[in-house]
Formats: C-alpha cells, sequence, structure tokens
C-alpha cells in the first residue's frame, strides 16, 4: 500500500518532463510525510493539455454522503478496479491522474520499521491514479478533488517489506493513461503492474516517520547517518 509519502523539493525536472506549468498550483511547499488527507501535486490531461492542480489524498466519489469515505479510499487495489463502488465510476469515465512524489514510506509486515523507498537514481516518481469531484449536499459552490493511489503487487526488492506497492508510470505511460493517446481498457489495466525492482531502492528510516505531525528532511534520511 502507500500511506504515506515524501513530495518533491526540487521541481525543475519533472516539470520539463511533464511539460506542465508548476506555478499553476501556487506558493508549492515540500513534504517529507505527506498523509491521506493532504493536498498532493496531481496532473491531468483535458483535450490534450496537462494541467496541475493539488487535490486532496483519499478520494471522495461524487455519490458520497459525507467527506469521511476519503479516510479508506487513499489506496485503490489494480485488482477489481473496474468494479469496486468508490472507483468504478472514476475509471469508466476516464478520470486518470498522475499523482507527483519522490519517495514515499512502507512498513516491513513483520515488525512495523518503517522504511523510505524511492527510484534508485533517487528521480521524481509519477504514480498511476484515479480522481474525482465532489459537492457536500447544500452546497452548489464547494467543490473537492480528490484522488487515490493505485497500488499492485510488490515487486521481487519490496516484497520482503510489504505485499503491495503503488503503481509507478514510466514517461513512455503518461500519454496513454492520461487520455492523451488511445488505449484499450485492456491496454490501461495492463499498466497496473509491479515496477522493476532493480530500478528501485529502499532503506530503514526513523520511527517517527509514523507520526503525521513530524514533517522534516531528515525522516528520509537513513537510520544513523545525517539528512
Amino acid at each position: 500500500m502507500c500511506g504515506r509519502a515524501k513530495l518533491p523539493d526540487d521541481v525543475s525536472e519533472i516539470k520539463l518532463d511533464l511539460k506542465i506549468d508548476w506555478d499553476e498550483i501556487g506558493d508549492y511547499q515540500p513534504r517529507w510525510n505527506a498523509a491521506p488527507t493532504s493536498k498532493l501535486p496531481v496532473v491531468v490531461s483535458k483535450d490534450g493539455e496537462r494541467t496541475l492542480a493539488l487535490m486532496r489524498w483519499g478520494l471522495v466519489p461524487s455519490w458520497a454522503k459525507d467527506i469521511k469515505i476519503g479516510y479508506s479510499t487513499f489506496n485503490a487495489r489494480a485488482e477489481g478496479i473496474d468494479s469496486r463502488p468508490a472507483f468504478r465510476e472514476a475509471w469508466k469515465v476516464g478520470r486518470r491522474c498522475l499523482v507527483i512524489a519522490d519517495g514515499y514510506y512502507e512498513w516491513r509486515d513483520a515488525d512495523k520499521q518503517p522504511f523510505a523507498v524511492a527510484l534508485g537514481n533517487r528521480g521524481p516518481m509519477t504514480f498511476a491514479g484515479l480522481w474525482d469531484l465532489w459537492r457536500p449536499d447544500n452546497d452548489d459552490h464547494t467543490v473537492i478533488k480528490s484522488f487515490a493511489i493505485i497500488t499492485t503487487t510488490a515487486n521481487e526488492l519490496l516484497e520482503p517489506l510489504h505485499g503491495r506497492m503503488p503503481v509507478l508510470l514510466a514517461p513512455d505511460r503518461w500519454a496513454c493513461w492520461l487520455g492523451e493517446e488511445a488505449a484499450t481498457e485492456h491496454d490501461l489495466k495492463a499498466m497496473l503492474r509491479p515496477y522493476p525492482g532493480a530500478a528501485m531502492a529502499f532503506w530503514p528510516v526513523d520511527r517517527r516517520v509514523g507520526n503525521v505531525r513530524n514533517d522534516s528532511p531528515d525522516l528520509f534520511a537513513p537510520l544513523n547517518e545525517p539528512g
């Protein structure tokens, strides 16, 4: 699964690769321990034009009566993504997105030791996501955009930590995932597979990352090493 994320402190590379205007989201601040209900940078595309927005982590489907459903929908399992009530409408209408981070945290099943997970080159990550719009009852002016990160089975590197991992999409998959190039449902589902373990790395971090109030660069540093 994926329940904590590190947001990039240097966006110069990813904004050029994705061809997006990072200034669209205003005064962006990096994060080292972003948790569900936080706002993360998300890329969507409409009519071939990519836009960047800050969206609430934890998908609130349009039919929801209460925003609290988002507490349990921050991840969407790739298996059955087209049938689970919280996600099937977003999947059906093509509300797919890319969630930008450059790392995340996972807790080892055996002893709950937290680990940081990143690409081997420490470059930016783009997670496959679904998003939706929600309006509170009796409020015609408030619109909340929210998203879920899609997860799949862990690769061979991460399997000893946890049985699940977020779906990472390489740059050559971005256009199809965002709907800029034609893709069948079979093509899209085929993208929801584990990222190669040889291209990733992980290391143990301080257990302070378990407290959402902690959010500082040293959380992402290897244990017993300076941040």
